[in-house]
């Protein structure tokens, strides 16, 4: 597990050389990643790379990390500048958000995993898959924070996330893939609505859902 101890100390560096990557277009992508993982095409989620050969059907339980969860640069400031005092986000506000959206990765995630039939266990085994998953450029249009008050905030989208994820051999600690995929919430088409807490979490579960299902997609097609 050495290789992967010294990849989570370099997880903000490794995150932004990625990011910075992935704001080219997909032809301008190089084939085989800085780690000799191969560009698969075609892709459910933006970009992804791969070991050529990795054969993940012998991963029967999955061992997920806790996410990593980063907002959008200089969004606290942007929030702050555009709204009126006692509703501006503090940093205690940044913080719980951030805690609150690793906790519903975990659970959405787990959720999804368990009913498609893999377990989800703390152990290292040959049979175990690591995750290592990352939220980054978190962008909450209209945070609803407990100074709020009965203000009402209204907004066609709760906002946006990307997710940046890992994927490694348990035992080895050999990286397997890696994938970066955007997504906005568009449940609401052009209408405004009102955004809350409530909403802005269903906007979340929505997302995440979504990410959880093609990670268990994945692993189904390597068992066929």
């Amino acid at each position: 597990m050495h290789n992967l101890k010294i990849a989570n100390l370099l997880l903000p560096i490794v995150l932004l050389l990625f990011t910075q990557q992935a704001m080219a277009s997909k032809n301008e992508l190089p084939q085989v990643s800085e780690d000799g993982l191969h560009l698969v095409p075609d892709s459910k989620m933006a970009i992804v790379y791969a070991e050529p050969g990795a054969d993940l059907a012998q991963y029967q339980r999955v061992k997920l990390l806790d996410s990593y969860v980063a907002f959008k640069k200089n969004w606290a400031r942007d929030q702050r500048s555009r709204s009126a005092s006692h509703l501006r986000v503090t940093s205690t506000d940044v913080e719980k958000i951030k805690n609150k959206l690793a906790e519903e990765f975990q659970a959405v995630f787990v959720q999804t995993l368990q009913d498609g039939g893999y377990d989800v266990v703390d152990e290292l085994a040959e049979d175990v898959l690591l995750v290592r998953p990352a939220i980054i450029n978190l962008d909450v249009n209209a945070p609803d924070t407990l100074t709020a008050g009965r203000s009402m905030t209204f907004t066609s989208s709760a906002g946006e996330m990307t997710l940046y994820l890992e994927i490694y051999d348990s035992v080895t600690g050999d990286l397997l893939a890696k994938a970066l995929d955007r997504r906005v919430d568009g449940a609401r088409g052009s209408y405004y609505t009102w955004t809350n807490s409530v909403t802005n979490k269903a906007a979340a579960q929505r997302i995440l859902k979504g990410w959880a299902e093609i990670l268990l997609d994945a692993l189904n097609e390597a068992k066929k």
